[in-house]
C-alpha cells in the first residue's frame, strides 16, 4: 500500500544520552510529530518517529489493525533505542499519548514522558455505541487539522475509521486501570481550546499517575494539534529541557 508523500516514519541518530520515541495520534502520521523531531534531533537526541499499522495510507486500513498493532510498533523502536541510549524517553500527541502512557506502565526502564493533549476517554454522548455501530458502519467524518494557526496543516485521513475507533476506546480503559503504574516523570502539555480532546482528559491523568516529577504546562494559543500550532515552539523548548534535566539528575544518581 503506498503511503501519503509526507507521512513516511522518520529517524535521526544523535548522541548515546539522549534516545527519544515520538507517537503520534490517531489517524494522523508522523508529520504532525516532524517538527519536534526536528528541534529534537538538533539539540543532539537520537529520535525515532515511526508511522503507526493503518495510518498514511488509506482510512480502510485502518480499520483492519488495532490498538495491540500500535503498540507493538513503538515497543519494537523502543526496545531499539534502549541498546543505544542511556536515558530513552517517550513522547506522544492525542492517542500516541494514551501509548506513551501504556509505555511507561510496562516499560518501568522509560526515563520520563511527555505528553501532549493525550486521551483516555470522551464525553461524547454516541461513545457508548460505538462497540456496535463500528460493526454496521465502517467510518464517519474525521476529526483532523484542530489548528488555530491560519496556515496549520496536518496530513490525516478525513474519515475516522470506527473499528479502529472501537479498538482505541479498549485502549482507553487498559490504560485508565494501570494510571497508577506510571512512576515517571511526566510532563504535559495541555491545550486550552481543544475541539477534539476534552480537557478532563488531562485531569484524570495527572490524578490517577503516581509521579513524583510531574508538571502540568498549558497552552493558551494551540488547539489540539498543538506541535503545528502558534504553541509549538513551548512544547519543543519544554520538552528538550524536561530531557536534559531528567538526564542529568540520572546520570548524577549513578555517581
Amino acid at each position: 500500500m503506498p503511503v501519503l508523500s509526507g507521512a513516511e516514519p522518520f529517524a535521526h541518530d544523535g548522541s548515546e544520552d539522549i534516545g527519544v520515541l515520538l507517537c503520534h495520534g490517531f489517524t494522523s502520521t508522523p508529520q504532525s510529530m516532524r517538527a519536534w523531531g526536528e528541534h529534537l534531533a538538533a539539540e543532539g537526541c537520537t529520535v525515532r518517529c515511526p508511522r503507526l499499522p493503518g495510518h498514511g495510507t488509506r482510512w480502510q486500513e485502518l480499520n483492519k489493525t488495532t490498538w495491540h498493532d500500535w503498540y507493538d510498533t513503538l515497543a519494537a523502536e523502543l526496545d531499539e533505542l534502549h541498546g543505544r541510549c542511556r536515558s530513552v524517553f517517550v513522547c506522544g500527541q492525542s492517542m500516541g499519548g494514551t501509548l506513551a502512557l501504556r509505555l511507561a506502565q510496562q516499560h518501568p526502564d522509560i526515563a520520563g514522558i511527555v505528553l501532549v493533549n493525550p486521551s483516555v476517554t470522551t464525553q461524547r454522548k454516541a461513545a457508548h455505541l460505538l462497540p456496535v455501530l463500528s460493526r454496521i458502519v465502517p467510518a464517519t467524518a474525521g476529526i483532523t487539522g484542530d489548528i488555530a494557526k491560519s496556515d496549520g496543516f496536518e496530513l490525516a485521513y478525513d474519515r475516522l475509521p470506527l473499528r479502529a475507533m472501537a479498538s482505541l476506546q479498549q485502549l482507553w480503559r487498559v490504560v485508565r486501570g494501570d494510571l497508577s503504574r506510571v512512576r515517571q516523570p511526566l510532563l504535559l502539555f495541555r491545550s486550552t481550546t481543544d475541539h477534539v480532546v476534552e480537557a478532563i482528559n488531562s485531569a484524570i491523568v495527572l490524578d490517577g499517575v503516581r509521579s513524583s516529577d510531574l508538571r502540568e504546562v498549558v497552552l493558551p494559543d494551540s488547539f489540539h494539534v498543538a506541535t503545528l500550532d502558534h504553541d509549538a515552539p513551548t512544547v519543543f523548548s519544554g520538552s528538550v529541557e524536561f530531557l536534559q534535566r531528567i538526564h542529568r539528575e540520572r546520570a548524577e544518581e549513578v555517581v
